[in-house]
């Protein structure tokens, strides 16, 4: 038994070490999960692959549409005073996406460019939260500059993410044949109602009328089984597409 305990250990410890190269984790992650295979998985566990899982993403998005709707301004505050408390890398990130969820771009990209100069110039994460920061102020050749590197690098990262968000640049860059390339590929890859939603806007936009139809079509059928926690969720995007589609 304690063989075969290790062995599981080991088995866990590899998995989230594959998981930490493939979204671009610091190397130290692999020297704690191998030094440590129990302790070091559960740590890994609780510090990066939860955080940055769907369920957990949706289960946030969630929570904080609730906690603006009653205090629009939390995030930014206890942000700005952990940083202004303590101003690391860390520190900073956390202000810069707090800044972008809460529309003061110019701050945010300012906050995001720092970070790329900091040691975690590298991190995936700060890249897409700084590409959609530059998005978010108006600046999509900026953002593209940032994704395609990044995709390049480590294509297995986020992809239905990273694809979406160079589509809306590549959009907002008039490069509309790119943008298609982009929501066909997510849409193919995961299905998802933002994918379908951005694919059909593309396709409506662009006269491609049959996969305009199909889009719909599957969104509509969608819809019919989405719960009301998912609509709300998808509720801004679904609305952009029922005002468009109405044309």
């Amino acid at each position: 038994m304690p063989i075969f305990g290790l062995g599981l250990h080991l088995i866990i410890a590899i998995f989230f070490a594959v998981h930490a190269v493939r979204t671009g984790r610091p190397m130290y992650w692999l020297l704690i999960l191998f030094s440590f295979p129990l302790l070091g998985s559960i740590v890994y566990f609780a510090a990066v692959f939860l955080p940055h899982s769907r369920l957990e993403r949706q289960a946030r998005m969630a929570g904080h549409a609730l906690q603006k709707k009653l205090d629009p301004g939390r995030d930014v505050r206890e942000a700005r005073q952990a940083f202004d408390l303590t101003p690391t890398a860390h520190n900073r990130m956390r202000l810069a996406g707090a800044l972008l969820d809460a529309g003061q771009t110019a701050e945010a990209v300012a906050q995001y460019d720092a970070c790329l100069q900091g040691p975690f110039a590298g991190d995936a994460e700060v890249i897409l939260g700084a590409a959609r920061a530059h998005m978010a102020h108006g600046q999509a050749a900026a953002a593209i500059a940032l994704l395609l590197p990044l995709r390049t690098r480590q294509p297995a990262f986020r992809p239905e993410e990273t694809g979406l968000a160079l589509g809306r640049a590549y959009t907002a860059c008039g490069q509309c044949a790119e943008a298609g390339e982009q929501f066909i590929a997510a849409a193919e890859r995961s299905g998802s109602v933002e994918a379908r939603v951005e694919l059909a806007l593309w396709a409506l936009a662009n006269g491609q009328q049959a996969v305009a139809q199909r889009e719909l079509t599957e969104i509509a059928h969608a819809r019919k089984h989405m719960t009301r926690h998912a609509l709300d969720l998808h509720g801004d995007l679904l609305r952009r597409l029922d005002a468009v589609a109405a044309r």
